[in-house]
């Protein structure tokens, strides 16, 4: 089994919340989709930076991650209500250590693989955008290193463990969320990366290299769209080979070839191949040549699909086999 720490820059939607997070070394998201598949791609021992305002604060590392219930009641941020009507609490909670005081522009080239994200996905709306190591490391090295004290917050509330579903029925957050292409996303990112999955997507692509010598990233963006999962080398050398992986929770047909066969011809000689992942296929698929594209199915092991399971039992149950 291979762990690895990942680094994301959390994006805070204004002064006052990035001040709470700052004052208790803590990050908050909402009771939607996107703050739960936040919280869940984040694990314990990953690093974050919060970003707001254009620039880049300070480096924490995860200690602890925790969901609440009635968050509405739980101190420090208070619910949020959109133009929609829509009000939101943060009942998803990661306890933080900070580890390097720092306040830097994104216009910065070591921020480039952020920025260009950030640029692409239309600003700020995005819960959270991941940075690769070699933006982690040059984080690791500005600023300077914090030596101060952050003002502890005691939050006493119930916690609970949110659950996924498959067969139809109402999301009811923060609790319940019904199965989706954002949460087959991370499972799978997650997957590859603890598993020996991605030693056997480096030898069907002929990338030469150890697992450790690559690393495995979610969402990507580019002017054609943005790539689920991007497979690439921690450090270059000569070459950044890359691999991308395009996801489908259901039926995975050719117009799905098409947009991965845009994405494999926008980064060029240096992406070695895409991998298309469904939960089945259309027939054409099987009857078209396929240049450079792998087709895998991704299900899980003694799941029952009327049950509800926490986020790390699908983890321990999800599986991927090559189709063609």
């Amino acid at each position: 089994m291979v762990i690895r720490m990942s680094y994301y820059l959390i994006s805070v939607s204004n002064k006052e919340n990035l001040n709470l997070c700052v004052k208790y070394s803590m990050a908050g998201f909402t009771n939607s989709l996107a703050g739960f598949w936040t919280y869940q791609e984040i694990d314990v021992g990953d690093y974050i930076s919060f970003l707001y305002g254009a620039r880049v604060h300070n480096l924490y590392r995860v200690m602890r991650k925790e969901a609440y219930r009635d968050a509405e009641n739980l101190p420090p941020w208070k619910p949020i209500t959109f133009r929609s009507g829509r009000t939101y609490s943060f009942p998803f909670r990661l306890y933080l250590k900070q580890e390097r005081a720092l306040n830097e522009p994104m216009v910065r080239e070591e921020f480039s693989y952020v920025a260009e994200n950030l640029l692409l996905r239309g600003g700020y709306r995005k819960t959270h955008f991941q940075g690769d190591t070699i933006t982690f490391y040059n984080v690791s090295s500005m600023g300077e290193v914090f030596n101060g004290k952050t003002e502890e917050l005691k939050i006493e509330g119930e916690t609970f463990i949110p659950r996924i579903f498959f067969n139809k029925g109402k999301n009811t957050p923060p609790e319940r969320f019904h199965f989706s292409e954002l949460i087959l996303q991370s499972l799978l990112k997650k997957y590859i990366m603890r598993g020996g999955v991605l030693k056997k997507i480096l030898e069907i692509f002929s990338l030469k290299g150890e697992v450790k010598d690559f690393e495995v990233l979610g969402e990507k963006a580019l002017p054609e769209g943005h790539v689920d999962i991007l497979i690439k080398r921690k450090h270059p050398n000569a070459f950044s080979e890359r691999v991308v992986i395009e996801v489908k929770t259901g039926k995975a047909g050719p117009s799905d070839r098409l947009q991965l066969e845009g994405y494999l011809r926008e980064l060029g000689n240096e992406c070695r191949g895409g991998i298309l992942i469904g939960k089945n296929f259309s027939k054409k698929l099987f009857s078209d040549s396929l240049k450079k594209i792998v087709l895998m199915r991704y299900y899980f092991e003694d799941i029952s699909l009327d049950g509800e399971y926490s986020f790390e039992e699908l983890l321990k149950s999800i599986r991927l086999e090559v189709i063609r």
